[in-house]
């Protein structure tokens, strides 16, 4: 059972928080803070980052919650508090501009809300972590390395994408662990990035 380290206690005490003031205050949160089309006057820049700290239910809350938990605790507790913070805000930012390209090229979308692009990006960076590490994902039930529960996971996003979302930002998922891929390969020195001292 991971450590609940103090950024990861303190995201999932706001998110939740926000969680409740959403179902307080009723729809003008979404307006203010959830992620709009650029098309539309709801838009505002702010919101590619405050999109991640709402969610539309309990369970969208509760599982996204879990995720970060399971992942992000062990990965703050490796690189302290500045780079975890930095690379949650990357793999968000990096959901959020990838599902606004996405709607403008004429997917029909609402607003976007939830942690799970910040989530895929720490999906991402754990599986290039620790490729050989088994874990046993809720859904589906069968313990698999971590390299492969990404690829899985990866390749369901971009199916349920391409065929039809259902109402979930499976671009922003995607738009995440890419750029959770890119933080990884910049820390790291690797293409498409200069060369620099390798770290973890």
């Amino acid at each position: 059972m991971p450590q609940l380290p103090p950024v990861t206690k303190a995201l999932m005490l706001i998110c939740t928080a926000m969680y409740c003031v959403q179902m307080l205050t009723g729809y003008w949160v979404e307006v203010l803070f959830a992620l709009w089309p650029v098309a539309t006057d709801a838009f505002m820049p702010w919101q590619l980052i405050t999109y991640a700290f709402l969610h539309g239910s309990v369970g969208h809350l509760f599982f996204n919650m879990l995720g970060l938990w399971m992942f992000g605790s062990e990965l703050e507790l490796i690189w302290g508090r500045q780079r975890y913070l930095q690379f949650l805000g990357a793999s968000a930012l990096a959901g959020g501009l990838t599902q606004l390209l996405v709607v403008s090229l004429g997917l029909p979308s609402g607003p976007t809300l939830g942690a799970s692009g910040a989530l895929y990006g720490l999906l991402m960076a754990f599986g290039m972590m620790f490729p050989e590490r088994t874990i046993m994902p809720l859904f589906p039930p069968i313990p698999m390395k971590a390299k492969v529960f990404v690829l899985v996971f990866g390749g369901m996003e971009l199916l349920f994408g391409l065929v039809g979302g259902g109402g979930v930002a499976h671009f922003a998922h995607l738009g995440g662990m890419l750029g959770g891929w890119l933080m990884m390969r910049y820390w790291r020195g690797q293409p498409p990035f200069p060369s620099r001292k390798r770290r973890r």
